[in-house]
């Protein structure tokens, strides 16, 4: 199971300028040189990410998003990254961002999960990213 993360900040950006519902998500990859701050992090700016070549569409896509006991879920769709033309650098974090806010930040971070080691996926692997479980498999 992967290990969930907030950035401290997206509280901030979700209540003064993003639309979950109808916000366009993206998922950034970094890896262990690079570890994410969960207080010092902002924006997709302040980590490195990877290269994504051979790599497949990042692009989330929503499911829902409802308030329910003044608790906001947002859920996404399962995403598979998979490796086309060659092998994906090494990552270890997996780190939604918001890709249509652009004040007071551009992109402002959401959470990361941790993998729990930098995992590298060769040309024809993918991984699928099952954000309601928490989990990622490598197929």
């Amino acid at each position: 199971m992967a290990a969930f993360n907030k950035f401290q900040s997206w509280v901030e950006y979700m209540c003064e300028a993003a639309n979950c519902g109808s916000d366009s998500f993206v998922v950034a990859l970094t890896n262990a040189a690079n570890a994410p701050s969960a207080t010092a992090d902002h924006n997709l700016a302040d980590i490195t990410v990877i290269a994504y070549t051979n790599l497949s569409s990042r692009a989330l896509t929503t499911t829902s998003g409802a308030e329910s006991g003044g608790e906001y879920a947002l859920l996404w769709q399962d995403l598979a990254l998979s490796a086309s033309g060659g092998s994906v650098a090494a990552f270890r974090y997996v780190i939604p961002y918001d890709d249509t806010v652009t004040s007071p930040v551009a992109d402002p971070l959401v959470c990361y999960y941790d993998y729990g080691s930098d995992l590298t996926l060769a040309n024809g692997e993918s991984l699928t990213i099952d954000w309601t479980g928490n989990s990622f498999t490598v197929q």
